[in-house]
């Protein structure tokens, strides 16, 4: 190993090795001891590379045939930087041991409190169930043409959603206040008087959109989706039905 030239600085962080095998001269050692004063990662190294001067003092041979003594390897700061060296690792270690509590305790506390823990963790409040929401009811909802209509009659409410297709209209259904049982179908009705079948489906007993209903299902409205082969322009309105005939709903678009 060369030794440093005693006109050059020493480089921050770099001479941690050549200080605790005590190979820099007096000026050399005493600069780098005042940047140890200030560097705890430099102090952190030389707390586990102090070992390492008798470990090579029982293998080198400086050629007479007697290895050096420890003395002669191991550096030799003065009572006050040593005592400052070892406050600052064992400063440093105390903080690390700090953390790791910290971080074991959180870690317990979210496995036995769990959503309580999480809560006090994150300082997040808790946050209800959400509906779960179904393609028909996305489609639907983020429809741009959208329609709707209460027929006066039957008081049942329906708003269809449509979009242009390559292969015709993609159409999205919502439908409430409407009572069972009943099996009903979605009819497109073009302009020119042509019937297509859009989608078919069952009421129960209970209904869907039933304000008051008895219950959670037939309290929301029904969201349904198909599609028929007419464009969207050849398209005048939509018809719920009842399988026996009987017009339910009705929306112009």
């Amino acid at each position: 190993m060369n030794r440093p030239h005693p006109s050059a600085e020493p480089a921050d962080h770099t001479d941690v090795g050549a200080y605790a095998l005590g190979v820099l001269d007096a000026a050399h050692a005493a600069r780098f001891e005042e940047h140890l004063a200030g560097c705890d990662r430099c102090a952190a190294e030389l707390d586990g590379l102090l070992g390492l001067g008798p470990l090579l003092a029982g293998l080198a041979d400086d050629g007479t045939g007697t290895p050096p003594s420890e003395a002669t390897l191991v550096p030799t700061p003065s009572r006050r930087v040593l005592s400052g060296l070892l406050s600052e690792v064992a400063a440093v270690r105390r903080r690390g041991r700090r953390r790791r509590l910290a971080l074991v305790a959180a870690a317990v506390a979210l496995i036995v409190g769990g959503p309580l823990a999480t809560l006090a963790v994150t300082g997040d409040a808790p946050q209800q169930p959400t509906r779960a929401v179904g393609p028909a009811e996305q489609m639907y909802d983020s429809g741009r043409d959208k329609h709707t209509a209460v027929d006066p009659v039957t008081k049942v409410a329906a708003g269809v959603a449509m979009a242009d297709r390559p292969w015709g209209t993609s159409v999205a259904l919502r439908l409430g206040n409407v009572k069972g049982p009943l099996t009903c179908s979605l009819i497109a009705i073009g302009k020119d008087g042509a019937e297509q079948t859009v989608t078919t489906w069952a009421v129960p007993y209970g209904g869907y959109g039933i304000k008051g209903g008895t219950t959670k299902w037939s309290r929301q409205p029904l969201y349904t989706n198909g599609g028929a082969a007419m464009s969207r322009a050849a398209i005048d309105r939509f018809e719920i039905r009842t399988l026996t005939g009987r017009r339910l709903a009705a929306v112009d678009v």
